[in-house]
């Protein structure tokens, strides 16, 4: 009796519990560091290491590498370079177009059927954003894939995010999508494998990029584009927020002559002066309560505002710092650009592609309409405390409020 209470349970049944719980111990344990060091796959905004300098070298070699090797293929591609140029005015229309300058269902059949269609009759993928390499050429070689972007200009309206697009294509290391996807905000519901379809090919080491200006002010975005990928980076230009707005409805009069006056938009009762923040052309400019949605899932250190005002005075010197920001060569200078005095800001010498000068398109650089100056000193008072917080958020004076 007493010999098989002491030995109730066989050795080998304990000695196999035992090895069980140690076992369920170290995988425990593997798991918490794994979670430590950031891969548990949770989108928690974290801050990302810096290269150290002897990862940084090699880092540089390997990149100048990859350039070399890109410029010698496009030297290849170049023999095919007359045959799509013949499309040139219908290829350039189609990129330089922007969905916001669209009524909405136009847009779509815009983006999505033409683009098809063309990309067909011409070999030529024109989600590209525009390049004027035969990408079947590419295919042939064995060359490119396509990827999810690892940069996004997710705002603002209005705020010069075709502008900065158009520039950053002449960098050889960004392959962007000419129009607006919208996946984040209308078309998430086609699911990832339609989103990366969309995106131009890339070469080992080239950045893919797209924008969609809407993506800032949509609650869903930042957890989506997190699900993506937490390391995504973010761009989104700003601009005085009393200049986006009387933009933003300058542009929707040009569609619609009809509509009521900026002055009675703005207010929701004009003799007390109540701002009508419903209205989305006031709502976009709230730009501090905007970000803490994004802040939620990011870290500042992946975001980067580009100042809409000084990338008009100084093009190349905003341009440095969202290549900076993108981990590339400062390849985008002065000498790519000159100012075009009839429209009213910098073009460039020569677009991507091409051997002639190329400014943005003519629904760009609309003339705006007579707004009260009291009306405009009332926005100005309104945003004001929003801009201090965006200003101390940020840790950069855009200076709208001098």
């Amino acid at each position: 009796m007493v010999f098989s209470r002491v030995f109730s349970d066989p050795p080998s049944k304990s000695i196999f519990k035992t090895f069980a719980v140690m076992l369920l111990s170290i995988l425990a344990s593997l798991y918490f560091l794994h979670c430590l060091t950031d891969r548990c796959g949770t989108c928690i905004p974290t801050e990302r290491r810096d290269a150290g300098p002897v990862e940084g070298f090699y880092e540089s070699k390997l990149k100048d590498l990859g350039s070399l090797r890109r410029k010698r293929l496009l030297q290849k591609w170049t023999s095919t370079r007359p045959l799509v140029m013949r499309h040139h005015s219908l290829i350039h229309r189609l990129k330089s177009d922007s969905e916001e300058d669209l009524p909405e269902t136009e847009a779509d059949k815009h983006i999505f059927q033409s683009n098809v269609q063309l990309s067909n009759s011409l070999d030529v993928d024109l989600e590209t954003g525009g390049s004027y390499f035969d990408t079947g050429k590419l295919s042939s070689l064995g060359e490119g894939s396509k990827k999810l972007p690892q940069a996004i200009i997710i705002g603002v309206k209005k705020g010069g995010t075709r502008a900065l697009l158009e520039f950053l294509r002449v960098h050889p290391d960004i392959r962007a999508v000419g129009a607006e996807p919208h996946f984040f905000d209308r078309n998430y519901d086609n699911g990832l494998d339609w989103y990366r379809d969309l995106m131009p090919k890339t070469l080992e080491g080239q950045i893919t990029m797209e924008k969609t200006p809407s993506y800032f002010v949509t609650r869903e975005a930042p957890a989506r584009i997190c699900a993506m990928s937490r390391d995504t980076k973010l761009i989104v230009v700003v601009r005085d927020p009393v200049t986006r707005a009387i933009s933003d409805y300058t542009q929707t009069l040009s569609k619609k002559p009809d509509i009521p006056t900026f002055e009675s938009l703005t207010f929701k009762n004009r003799t007390t002066g109540l701002i009508d923040t419903s209205w989305s052309a006031i709502q976009i400019g709230i730009y501090a309560k905007h970000l803490d949605n994004w802040l939620q899932f990011f870290p500042m250190s992946q975001i980067l505002f580009v100042s809409g005002e000084r990338l008009i005075s100084d093009p190349a010197g905003e341009l440095g710092r969202v290549q900076d920001f993108l981990g590339l060569k400062r390849i985008i200078t002065d000498k790519h650009f000159y100012f075009n005095q009839t429209k009213g800001f910098p073009c460039l010498k020569k677009a991507e592609g091409s051997s002639k000068p190329h400014c943005l398109g003519k629904t760009k650089g609309r003339t705006h309409p007579n707004i009260d100056p009291e009306v405009v000193q009332r926005l100005r008072d309104f945003y004001r405390p929003f801009n201090m917080k965006f200003y101390q958020m940020t840790g950069r004076k855009f200076g709208w409020d001098d």
